[in-house]
Parts: C-alpha cells; sequence; structure tokens
C-alpha cells in the first residue's frame, strides 16, 4: 500500500482545515480593514492586530491539526498543557506584557482617540497633556506642548481617565502653564 492511500483520509481533512482556516483569516482581515477604515485607524495599527490573529490562527492549527492526524485528545491535552506550564511560568513575572498587548487590541476596536488628537490623561495634580504620536504594542507615545515625549502603558490607558481637548482648551491649557511658569520663576518675597 502506498503512504498515500494508507493516508487518504487524514490528508483530505487537512487540506479542508487548511482552507477553512485561510478563509476565516481572509474574513477576519477584511473586517479589521472595514474596522480600521471606518474608525480611521493608522496602518501601523491595523498590521499589529493582523499579527495577533496570525499568531492566534497558527495556535488554532497547531491544537487541531494532529487531532486530525490520529493523536488522542489527552495527548494533545498534555503537550499543550506542558507548553503552557512553561509559557505561564515565562510570563508570571511578565504579566504587565500580557495585559498591554490585550490593552492594545482593546483600544484597537474601542479607543475613541486616533493620532494627533490633543488628550489630557487625569491624574490629579499630575495629569498628562499632549498629542497622541503613536499607540504601539505597549504604550501610547504622547508629545506634550513643551515638545517632551511620553510614554504611556496601554493597559494604564483603560484604567484612566482620558478627554480629547479641542482647540480652545488647548489655548487655556497654554496660558495656564505660561502663568504657572511665570509664578515659578518670580523669587519669594520675604515679609
Amino acid at each position: 500500500m502506498d503512504m498515500i492511500e494508507i493516508f487518504n483520509n487524514e490528508i483530505f481533512l487537512t487540506l479542508i482545515f487548511f482552507v477553512l482556516v485561510f478563509i476565516s483569516r481572509a474574513i477576519i482581515f477584511k473586517t479589521i480593514n472595514k474596522a480600521a477604515i471606518k474608525w480611521k485607524r493608522v496602518h501601523t495599527r491595523t498590521t499589529l492586530i493582523k499579527k495577533f490573529i496570525n499568531f492566534f490562527m497558527v495556535f488554532i492549527i497547531i491544537l487541531f491539526l494532529p487531532l486530525i492526524w490520529g493523536f488522542q485528545p489527552k495527548d494533545v491535552t498534555v503537550f499543550l498543557s506542558s507548553i503552557f506550564a512553561v509559557i505561564g511560568i515565562a510570563f508570571f513575572a511578565q504579566w504587565s506584557i500580557l495585559s498591554n498587548i490585550t490593552s492594545g487590541i482593546i483600544m484597537f476596536f474601542t479607543f475613541p482617540y486616533k493620532l494627533g488628537d490633543f488628550i489630557k490623561i487625569h491624574e490629579g495634580e499630575d495629569s498628562i497633556y499632549g498629542y497622541i504620536e503613536d499607540i504601539r504594542t505597549f504604550q501610547v507615545i504622547i508629545r506634550g506642548l513643551d515638545n517632551k515625549v511620553t510614554t504611556f502603558p496601554n493597559s494604564m490607558m483603560l484604567q484612566k481617565g482620558v478627554s480629547i481637548l479641542n482647540e480652545e482648551n488647548i489655548e487655556e491649557l497654554k496660558e495656564r502653564l505660561a502663568k504657572e511658569e511665570e509664578d515659578k520663576s518670580k523669587p519669594d518675597s520675604y515679609l
């Protein structure tokens, strides 16, 4: 017997599986592209989300391909649980990395701000003001009025209050900051 005849069913199921995975990927990518156009998302952010989808698709392939080829579910689960145990230990100290990546994905679909918006991140006395310059995998890059660049973690963007300021608010802020600088430069009187 020829090897192809022996594994004819598995080969056929594998081909169908790959076709379904790639069709699903194409549909998801088309949906992401439509969302990016509708919400005016930047190409780099769209590409980042597509990379996450590709990673997820590879995970699905690794999960289901052994089952098609006759591995028992318990063998696959033992293998995957071993892999996840190692990954879990490796990421235990790095949980904030995962939360920032997850926050980046959430922000892609729900974040009402876009590049170029002037925002205020509410942090009490230490509020951060600036233009959104870039939204990356782990952080948002904000350029302040003083041209200073601040990076702010994605996970914190979802936890803090964030406001979009209009031109009028920006002018008021500039005046207030100029007055504060002027007040700081005045010598204290000793009366």
